[in-house]
This record gives C-alpha cells, structure tokens and sequence, in this order.
C-alpha cells in the first residue's frame, strides 16, 4: 500500500526557462511573434496550394502536408510554454503531460515519414522523370499521407503506453517547458533501460529506415544531377530539390542534437534552446525556406496579389 502511494503522481510541475522577469517577457515576445509567423506563413503555404492548380502536384501536396504538421506541433508546444513563461512555471496534469507528449510524438512521427517520401518524390523526379506522373499518382500520395497519420497515430499509442510503465515516487519537477522523453525519463524512479530499448527499437521504422530511404535517394539524386552535360540544367535539377534538402537537414539535425548525440557536458538551458530548433523554429523556417526557395510559390503569390489587389 505504501509503494502504491510512493508512485502515484497526479501532476507535474514544469519549471520552463527560470530566469527574471525581462529575460522571460523576452522570451515570451519572441515565441510568440515565432508561433503567429508560423501558423500565418503555413496557412498561406496550405492556401495556395489548395487554389493554386499550378501547386497541384505531388510535391506541393507533400509540402502543404508538412505545413499541417508544423502547424500542429507548436500548437501543442508553445501556448502552454507561453503561460508558463507568464508565471514562473506551471503545473500540468500527468494525463495533460501524457496528451502533450502523445500528440507531439505523432506530429515528429509524421514529419519523419512524409520528408521520407519527399526525398523519394524527387528521386523518381530527377532520375526517372519520363515514369514520374505514372508513379507519383494523386490517389498514391493521398494514400500513402492517410496512411502515414493512421501510422503515426498508433505509434505513438504504443509509445505513450510504454511511456505510463514509467513510476514516479515522489520528484515530479520536470526542468523543461512541455513534457518530452527525456526530462520524463529523469525524474522517474523506475529503470529506465527497458524503456529506452524498447523506444529504440520501435523508432527504427520511423527513424532509421527514413534515414536511410533519404540518403539512398540522394545519393543517386547527385549522381544523376552531376551526369547532366548542361550546367544550367544541373543547376535547374538540383534547385528543385535544394528546398527539400534544407529542410530535412535542419529537422535532423535540431532531433539528433536532443536525442542522439551525448548529453555530458550539456546543460539544462541548452537541452531547452535546441528543444526549441525543432519545435518551435523549425515549423516557422519550413515555409520561408519554401517560400523564397520556389519560383512556383513566388508565382502563386504574385498571382494572389494580382487578383485581389
């Protein structure tokens, strides 16, 4: 009865960036202008991809899909860091915590598969381009992204019932500004090792196998692109990729720093700013990459600007 009692934990206080109040009134002007240029620039990129019938092809598809999905991750993020920027910290509820890293798991989960299937999209672009529209079909690329989000939305069920097996007797201050893996992973009281294995090895198709499928297509993307005669047309063929590249490095990049590479050495402080790259930033690059990197983008919005002004 006593250990039962040890382990229930019914709320969890997150401390988010201690500091004073300028540094944090700082913090919370700038995430703020950052989450409103994020759901306004997605918004646009969403827009005119679904008006614009020179945006209806598969890649444009695929890139107003990865803008719903960097519309849903801050949205899970950021309004409540934003409250706890205002106050100090804040408490979450354990069954808010489990939501939070529950839809952030499925949003991470998905942007994983989907640049996966944008790296393959412009493979089958660049190196089989006579066999492009007969492969890369509407109703392929509408299945494989309800596919990806079924997928996704499961995972992500295992990995937050995985998640629960963690105990927690006592600590519950969780040194970060939302509920993610790792911080959960401190204060547990439990062993954490069979948690870690098993969300390895569960990540290998989400993780590994994408990462892969990204750098195969690549490899033959280059190699295709630098077998072109024509300078020009080697610069053409690899600026409509260069986009896709930028964004995928970014996003693995800013992951692997909070996940993959050895925290000795690291602080707190410096776990939450790269936490920040990849939840908060990195949806608000995406379309200004997106956007200043396509002619076609560009072209759309003159278009729209043209018409209504």
């Amino acid at each position: 009865m006593q250990e039962n009692n040890l382990t229930e934990v019914s709320e969890f206080f997150l401390l988010g960036f201690q500091g004073n109040q300028k540094l944090r009134m700082f913090l919370f002007s700038l995430l703020l202008v950052a989450y409103n240029g994020t759901i306004c620039g997605n918004l646009l990129i969403i827009t005119l991809v679904s008006t614009s019938r020179n945006l209806h092809t598969p890649m444009y598809f695929f890139i107003s899909q990865l803008s719903i999905s960097d519309i849903l991750l801050p949205t899970d993020i950021v309004p409540y860091t934003l409250y706890i920027l205002l106050n100090n910290g804040a408490t979450i509820t354990y069954i808010g915590c489990m939501a939070q890293w529950y839809f952030f798991c499925t949003t991470e989960l998905f942007e994983c598969l989907l640049l996966t299937v944008m790296s393959y999209d412009r493979y089958v672009a660049i190196c089989k381009p006579l066999h492009y529209i007969s492969i890369m079909t509407g109703p392929l690329c509408m299945k494989l992204v309800f596919t990806f989000w079924l997928l996704c939305f499961f995972f992500s069920f295992i990995y937050s019932i995985i998640i629960l097996g963690l105990q927690f007797c006592g600590p519950n201050i969780i040194d970060h500004f939302f509920c993610d893996l790792v911080p959960l992973q401190d204060i547990a009281c439990s062993d954490t090792f069979p948690i870690k294995l098993q969300i390895y090895l569960l990540s290998i198709p989400f993780v590994g196998i994408p990462n892969l499928i990204i750098i195969i297509s690549y490899v033959n993307i280059v190699r295709a692109i630098l077998q072109i005669p024509s300078n020009i047309s080697r610069q053409k063929a690899f600026s409509t990729c260069s986009s896709h590249l930028t964004v995928v490095s970014v996003f693995y990049m800013s992951l692997s720093s909070v996940y993959i590479l050895p925290k000795s050495g690291q602080t707190s402080d410096v776990n939450k700013i790269l936490s920040l790259l990849y939840t908060v930033f990195t949806p608000l690059i995406n379309p200004i990459i997106y956007s200043f990197r396509n002619k076609d983008i560009k072209k759309a919005v003159q278009e729209k600007i043209q018409k209504y002004f």
